[in-house]
């Protein structure tokens, strides 16, 4: 293949496939979208543009194998591409592209590993591969593009046998990374860009792909035994700085190391796990009528047929539910009381708000089911403890951030280690 021709075919499997991205400058806006292809003799990305998004984008699917004809091929901007190709693709009118049906064993997809420690050598806003162990996983934030879009974002830190790297996930991946509290999984990233925000730090791009707990690399395998057998105790330094109150996935506490330790009393909240068993719901004022609008959840003032909210100052006609459910959680050590808002009392219940109150409102019997079925269950509360002051009197608070299924196979784990360092220690 010739950077001057375009007269070829490559029979090359797509490792991965990037969202539809607008873009806007100087000289005009569009959209744009890529695909990183790979054959026998090596990788390359293939980017479309605006005119031909709507025809080739649904065309293409990761993992399957395609015959591509005729393009454009110019230098690659490194800037954007960890791909080991000085050369990438532009589709055009000419590209035409036929699924392969027939066996193929081309390869996946293919990462250059670098140890985390070796990331200083690297100059900001080039792009790498890693792969860790997640250890850390911060709360989710919204913030504001310059382009005026709203976009979630959320850090979390990966950990290898030489040191430690904040990473910022953003949109999709920011929102759903949450449901691996707990679990720390291992995370590989394929064109991560650097950066020097906080020492040195890492960030997804949407042309980065992520995998987690990846089934078919060996250094996942490799890193996951390291990780269980000793690294989860030993203090491994982090190359990135402080960015933020960050929740560990870790960090596990009994009930009664809440009042022994001290947990939430400083100015900074405590973040910690708590096995327990749910002993009591206060159930009689677990559910509020709640502004409709999906940004705010202010209590409204009922008006006869209608619901006036102060925050928003309008008068609607309906409402939503809101629940807000004091539990009574208890393990071997102690009892302690939690705090579950919206997202958390439904995980916990395993019914939506709106489901709830509708029980609530029309059949007492089902409403009452609703507790009952869920009473003496035993979950994982991710603790959030603060002390908190009322009426000038200061009260520890503790709010479960998230409720998950115990995954019995990890949590044998951990306490089987948790043996193995009390024995240790003796």
């Amino acid at each position: 293949m010739f950077s001057y021709s375009c007269r070829w075919t490559i029979c090359a499997r797509v490792t991965s496939k990037s969202n539809i991205r607008e873009w806007s400058n100087s000289r005009g806006e569009g959209r744009l979208f890529s695909v990183d292809l790979i054959d026998e003799s090596g990788e390359i990305r293939a980017t479309c543009f605006t005119d031909f998004v709507n025809k080739f984008y649904p065309m293409l699917e990761q993992n399957k194998v395609y015959y591509i004809s005729k393009g454009n091929l110019k230098p690659a901007n490194k800037k954007y591409s960890s791909i080991n190709n000085d050369y990438e693709l532009t589709f055009s009118h000419e590209t035409t592209i036929e699924l392969c049906t027939e066996d193929s064993n081309l390869p996946t997809l293919q990462f250059n590993f670098r140890e985390i420690a070796t990331i200083p050598e690297v100059q900001p806003d080039n792009l790498i591969d890693l792969i860790g162990v997640c250890t850390n996983i911060s709360d989710i934030m919204e913030i504001t593009t310059r382009a005026g879009k709203q976009v979630s974002k959320r850090d979390i830190s990966l950990l290898d046998q030489t040191a430690a790297v904040n990473c910022t996930l953003w949109g999709a991946d920011a929102e759903s990374f949450e449901q691996y509290a707990g679990s720390n999984p291992i995370v590989a990233i394929k064109g991560a860009k650097v950066s020097d925000f906080g020492g040195r730090s890492l960030s997804l791009l949407g042309s980065s792909v992520m995998q987690v707990d990846p089934d078919n690399l060996q250094e996942a395998f490799k890193l996951r035994g390291w990780y269980d057998k000793e690294g989860n105790a030993e203090n491994i330094a982090s190359i990135s700085g402080q960015r933020g109150e960050g929740i560990s996935t870790n960090v596990y506490k009994t009930i009664s190391d809440i009042k022994t330790e001290g947990l939430g009393m400083s100015e900074k909240p405590d973040y910690f796990n708590v096995i327990g068993t749910v002993c009591y719901y206060r159930k009689e004022n677990c559910l509020y009528k709640a502004c409709p609008k999906q940004d705010c959840n202010k209590k409204v003032i009922e008006d006869g047929d209608h619901y006036r909210c102060e925050k928003c100052n309008q008068t609607y006609p309906n409402f939503k539910h809101r629940l807000l459910l004091r539990v009574s959680v208890a393990d071997h050590s102690g009892e302690q009381w939690v705090t579950c808002f919206q997202e958390s009392a439904e995980q916990l219940l395993g019914h939506t708000a709106d489901e709830i109150g509708e029980s609530r409102e029309t059949d007492e019997k089902a409403f009452e089911q609703v507790f009952n079925e869920n009473a003496f269950n035993r979950r994982m509360f991710r603790i959030r403890a603060k002390i908190d002051k009322y009426n000038d009197e200061a009260r520890l608070n503790c709010t479960a951030d998230k409720v998950l299924p115990i995954d019995f196979r990890k949590e044998g784990r951990r306490l089987v280690e948790e043996i193995d360092k009390m024995m240790v220690d003796q």
